[in-house]
């Protein structure tokens, strides 16, 4: 084995293709958004026009382009209906990683950079938000590689990375607009005494040679439809309006949080230590996770997705702690006991997913529940001996066995349950085609979005265009066919 590799990358690599990319497509789109932004994708590489995103034919401005050009890409490419939208996903996440790990390891040593790359890359919120179609990864990727990239600056005044920094922080702007900008602001602070390295041409070019040219063409070619939609309704009323229902309390992101770390929320006990945020490239991380925590909580609209881009800083600050700390086997059993959580979440994710986790029945004790708490004998015992990176590879294994696990149990229902890809099988071999019945009730969008993306057209309406059999809305379950004139 060449030794200019190091053997946990050698571990990695082959975990990383395992865990991101397995199954990837085994499930149909999900939810109401990941459809949408899907067919935009696909409508951007069937009609060639890169520049004003469409859904069915009519401009669509919530969101900037980067999804739907990777996406677009990869069904360019030849990739099927569940994988172009996601693959550029997972792949981003995996290549993020690896920077992750380079970065940290110039910044924090070999180490840090090791505990820290097993964290985040074993976190249940990186990895989720890697197996859907969503903006979320990619503006996380954009905005964390930027901000790792300023830490030289941040510490040293070394400004050699700040142009590269300022790329990706363009890249970000196309992936959630304005949200990266507002994200970066602790970058203020520390800019008081050295501002002027900010506003030098080599930083300010690449982020406005990057961001701007799609934001100037998609005006001046749509007008001020564009600016209303993407700017005024999408970005300024989420932080002051109600009117886009995603209204939560303001403590909606400290559950949230603490579920995305899973399992390795307990290594928050880690970052008490003031004396660490002596470091200032520590204190600066730090900042950027409690700010944007701030930010969103003051915010009325709350997705879980919006607080993904804190994760890599929050990863970085454990993996660093993991190398000071002196007793750290009580926090690190806590996180092997924290793996029950994938099997107890195995048969509740699919009613989470189509119904909300008040509707799901509470799981059946298994024996599998009891699997972690012999790992976390296995870690505290490796602690004890000074084994802590061995350690912490059993909690990352167990973690990555148990998104296995996870992934093998919940994507049969959840196909069923919460994607319309199987009920569009069943309609597309109708003969005489089939309407949605709306009379009732109206059908969830998450079913219409999905059925019109995968009929690759939107469905008529019963009532303008009866056809043999009917998709009908169920209240205790996904929608259903039913032969036309039945109930």
């Amino acid at each position: 084995m060449p030794r200019k590799i190091p053997r946990l990358l050698w571990l990695a690599a082959p975990l990383a293709g395992l865990l991101y990319f397995y199954g990837l497509g085994s499930v149909g789109m999900l939810g109401p958004d990941e459809p949408r932004y899907a067919s935009i994708a696909r409508a951007m590489a069937q009609t060639g026009d890169w520049i004003t995103p469409r859904l069915w034919g009519q401009p669509w401005f919530e969101k900037p382009p980067l999804l739907y050009w990777m996406s677009a890409l990869a069904f360019r490419a030849g990739f099927g209906a569940d994988w172009a939208p996601r693959l550029p996903i997972a792949f981003t996440a995996v290549a993020f990683l690896a920077f992750y790990w380079w970065i940290l390891r110039r910044e924090f040593g070999r180490a840090a950079a090791g505990f820290s790359l097993l964290i985040l890359a074993t976190m249940a919120g990186w990895w989720g938000f890697s197996q859907v179609g969503h903006m979320d990864l990619l503006l996380t990727a954009s905005f964390s590689a930027a901000m790792l990239l300023a830490l030289p600056w941040i510490s040293k005044g070394d400004g050699r990375y700040l142009p590269w920094a300022a790329a990706l922080l363009g890249v970000a702007v196309l992936a959630k607009s304005l949200v990266p900008l507002v994200l970066a602001a602790p970058l203020a602070l520390w800019a008081r005494a050295r501002w002027k390295d900010l506003l030098q041409a080599r930083v300010i070019l690449p982020f406005m040679v990057i961001s701007l040219p799609w934001y100037i063409l998609c005006y001046l070619r749509n007008g001020s439809q564009f600016l209303n939609d993407l700017f005024w309704k999408q970005q300024f009323q989420r932080l002051t309006s109600g009117a886009l229902l995603h209204v939560r309390p303001w403590w909606f992101y400290l559950p949230v949080l603490l579920g995305l770390l899973a399992p390795w929320t307990p290594l928050l006990l880690l970052l008490t230590r003031h004396a660490a945020y002596r470091d200032a490239r520590r204190a600066f991380l730090l900042a950027l996770a409690l700010w944007g925590v701030a930010f969103f909580s003051l915010a009325p609209n709350k997705l879980p997705g919006y607080i993904l881009p804190l994760l890599p800083a929050v990863a970085a600050l454990m993996g660093t702690a993991l190398t000071e700390w002196d007793r750290t086997r009580t926090p690190l059993a806590a996180c092997a006991l924290l793996l029950i959580l994938y099997p107890i979440a195995a048969p509740l994710l699919p009613y989470a997913v189509a119904e909300g986790i008040s509707r799901a029945p509470w799981p059946r004790f298994q024996l599998v529940w009891l699997v972690p708490f012999a790992l976390a004998a296995v870690v505290g015992m490796l602690e004890r001996h000074g084994r802590r990176m061995a350690a912490v590879v059993c909690i990352a294994a167990g973690a990555a066995a148990g998104t296995l696990y996870l992934k093998g149990t919940a994507d049969g229902p959840l196909e069923r349950m919460a994607s319309a890809e199987s009920l569009w099988r069943e309609a597309a071999a109708t003969p005489g085609g089939v309407c949605v019945d709306e009379a009732v009730d109206r059908l969830d969008r998450a079913f219409r979005y999905g059925l019109n993306y995968y009929s690759g057209t939107p469905l008529p309406g019963c009532a303008a265009a009866p056809k043999a059999r009917r998709i009908v809305h169920s209240p205790a379950g996904p929608p259903y066919l039913t032969a036309k004139g039945d109930g």
